[in-house]
């Protein structure tokens, strides 16, 4: 089969860091796992290719950088084009991911009649009016609606983002209800990629993954190690826009972190490498809608053998329960103190930390792989994986 993978948001290099690209690169390896052609559309390209992709060159349509109001009609240009050369192409199957001024998917079935898969990820008019600038409001709405009208199937990251999407599409008459259509896929994680490997012998690391942004609770952990009775190593894997407030926390704190940077994702592995604990501090954003967010970061964790402290918020619980066991430690939002007596309790019980280790990794394999989260989604879509539907 044929898949369109199409990715018009220009906040989304396909081949970056940031989590958002890892997942478009693990959906796109496992549809050609699976047997399929796959052809990536984007806006962004980026260059950290990993090597098992190094074949794979996306047609792109650039969106310039300039003022809000010309930005969003660009996206929209973007996209039409995009949706044009996909028609030229022939595709089997579109898959998009969702963009806040898109219409390709629902263009390219309008014009072919193939099937169409859209993915959403986040409540993006609610995100861009609160982090960004949002011109066109009513535009962007009439987006989400036409794509969600159009799409086979809907997957959504969440229980909060599907309802968001339920209640932004929801038709008052009731004549093109597409309701039943929209679904939870929760974010998969490479089972391949990342596998466990041993401990340092010599000192308990202590590591986050992620972009350092404030709604990843960086501070918080930084605080945490400040408090810590134990005498665990702190590592930082990522970049973002508070690298230097952390930096300038730690130093004043008296923290020895060892920040690593922005990692091209197949390179995480090696840099996660000798650890012993993954800890993801979500901080306490107002809610639990807030909360709206798949971690994959969590799911790494597992798969990499890593016993795991995380906040208690969200679709974390849910992602570390495997019937009535619980492979990892949950905690407080937003509270250094009780997120240091975890780790501090972790750090002193390697027994503990090896069997949460274990079962973690299985409940990756078993639960969690990118390999059947994408094979639900094609399901959900009527599409099987040789491509019948």
């Amino acid at each position: 089969m044929r898949i369109a993978y199409i990715c018009c948001d220009p906040g989304i290099a396909v081949f970056g860091t940031k989590g958002a690209s890892v997942h478009i690169q693990e959906v796109v390896r496992e549809l050609r796992a699976a047997g399929h052609e796959v052809v990536l559309y984007a806006v962004r390209r980026g260059e950290h290719v990993p090597d098992d992709l190094d074949d794979l060159e996306p047609h792109l349509e650039a969106v310039a950088d300039v003022e809000a109001a010309e930005r969003e009609r660009a996206q929209v240009r973007a996209a039409e084009r995009i949706a044009s050369r996909v028609i030229d192409d022939g595709a089997d199957l579109v898959y998009e991911r969702y963009s806040l001024f898109s219409t390709a998917l629902a263009d390219i079935t309008a014009s072919t009649g193939v099937p169409g898969i859209l993915e959403v990820n986040a409540p993006l008019i609610e995100e861009q009016r609160r982090h960004r600038s949002l011109v066109d409001a009513s535009g962007a709405a009439r987006v989400l609606r036409r794509q969600v009208g159009a799409a086979r199937a809907t997957v959504c990251v969440s229980d909060p983002v599907a309802d968001w999407v339920r209640r932004r599409t929801a038709d008052p008459a009731g004549c093109d209800d597409a309701s039943g259509r929209i679904h939870t896929v929760p974010n998969g994680v490479s089972v391949r990629r990342i596998r466990p490997q041993p401990e340092d012998p010599s000192r308990v690391v202590v590591t986050f993954v992620g972009t350092l942004k404030p709604w990843h609770g960086v501070a918080d952990l930084i605080t945490a190690a400040a408090l810590a009775r134990e005498g665990w190593s702190l590592r930082i894997i990522g970049d973002g826009p508070e690298m230097g407030a952390l930096r300038a926390q730690a130093e004043r704190l008296g923290v020895e972190a060892d920040f690593r940077g922005a990692v091209a994702p197949q390179d995480v592995p090696a840099h996660m490498a000798g650890s012993a604990i993954g800890v993801a501090p979500y901080p306490d954003l107002g809610g639990s809608d807030q909360q709206y967010f798949s971690p994959m970061k969590v799911l790494e964790y597992l798969a990499a053998g890593l016993a795991v402290v995380a906040s208690d918020v969200g679709q974390v619980p849910r992602l570390l329960r495997d019937g009535s066991e619980r492979h990892g430690v949950l905690v407080p939002p937003s509270d250094p103190t009780a997120l240091a007596a975890a780790l501090d309790d972790l750090a002193a019980c390697p027994d503990r930390r090896a069997r949460m280790g274990r079962g973690g990794r299985r409940l990756a394999e078993e639960h969690h792989s990118w390999s059947s989260t994408v094979a639900r989604i094609l399901g959900l879509a009527g599409v099987t994986e040789d491509g019948e539907r």
